[in-house]
């Protein structure tokens, strides 16, 4: 059976767990690189062995050689130095983006059609740095962060609801970190506006949960950051991408004048498909949403001016 090809850069915890899942749905073959030798080898052995208990198709190879991720259909970049407990995602721009410019240098050139997804922090930062770099169309070039950043939105409203994620239609857009913007009034649950569900100060509360989600789990392990949610969101980004079901998700995307914003990638719903961003989704903001949105823009380009 000929499955796409799907190469992680980065074999620490986000770019195993991705490659884990995906591996469990049977979605693609993997290769996982590292700078670290063993790191990509060992874990890609130990789940191979997974496959006489969990009966799938897929398989993973790992090396710190690029010449296996040749001919890729997709390049995930988790590589990149993780936060440590009072660390922000800023705090990583200088060494993050060095780690950036090598990975394209030796991943363009091999899979030079492919759609490359970025998870490196600060991520906003880090995927508007390789879109100047990469030369790639910008529907094949994009960023995790709100898909992250929604699941822990969804996450902190069933906490409080007790009901079920599928039963929650939410976003988050903006930048990944402390400039993210929920979307409380257009959220629902079970078709009704979260709004009518809540008062304000629950809202408030599930808005700064989702906000400060991330960084609650570096506090927590202290020797690390979170890795099964992102890995998760990974793996649900590139099964859209292979299998398009035409629902809404929110990246960060090259925006050409939707919301008012030219030439930076930010979190904005939209629609993938085979050939990554298919559809940029603008949805009726109010000012101070709008606000928010150019002012994170502001904040990621003053960013890229420092690199």
């Amino acid at each position: 059976m000929s499955l796409p090809k799907v190469s992680i850069i980065g074999a620490g915890n986000v770019g195993a767990t991705a490659a884990h899942i995906l591996l469990n749905h049977d979605l693609a073959d993997i290769v996982m690189i590292d700078v670290v030798a063993g790191v990509a080898e060992g874990k890609a052995l130990d789940m191979m062995h997974m496959r006489g208990n969990e009966g799938f198709h897929a398989k993973v190879s790992g090396s710190t050689d690029y010449a296996l991720t040749e001919n890729s259909d997709i390049v995930v970049v988790t590589a990149g130095v993780p936060r440590r407990p009072g660390m922000t995602r800023e705090d990583l721009l200088n060494v993050n983006a060095n780690i950036v410019k090598s990975v394209l240098d030796e991943a363009l050139p091999r899979s030079p059609e492919a759609i490359y997804i970025f998870v490196t922090n600060p991520l906003d930062v880090m995927v508007n740095y390789a879109f100047s770099l990469a030369g790639v169309p910008k529907e094949r070039l994009f960023g995790m962060g709100g898909v992250l950043d929604t699941a822990r939105f969804v996450h902190a409203v069933c906490e409080r609801l007790d009901c079920q994620p599928s039963e929650v239609d939410a976003l988050v857009i903006g930048a990944h970190g402390e400039a993210m913007l929920p979307l409380p009034r257009l959220a629902t649950v079970n078709g009704t506006t979260l709004t009518e569900l809540m008062g304000a100060e629950n809202i408030d509360a599930v808005v700064a949960d989702t906000i400060n989600g991330g960084a609650a789990i570096v506090e927590l392990l202290q020797t690390g950051s979170a890795f099964y949610a992102p890995g998760s969101s990974i793996a649900s980004m590139v099964a859209e991408l292979l299998f398009p079901t035409g629902k809404t998700v929110s990246v960060s995307a090259r925006l050409s004048g939707e919301y008012g914003l030219y030439d930076i990638h930010l979190g904005v719903p939209v629609r993938l498909g085979k050939g990554g961003v298919e559809e940029i989704i603008e949805l009726d903001l109010s000012d101070q949403e709008l606000a928010s949105l150019a002012a994170a823009a502001d904040s990621i380009k003053a960013q890229l001016s420092e690199l």
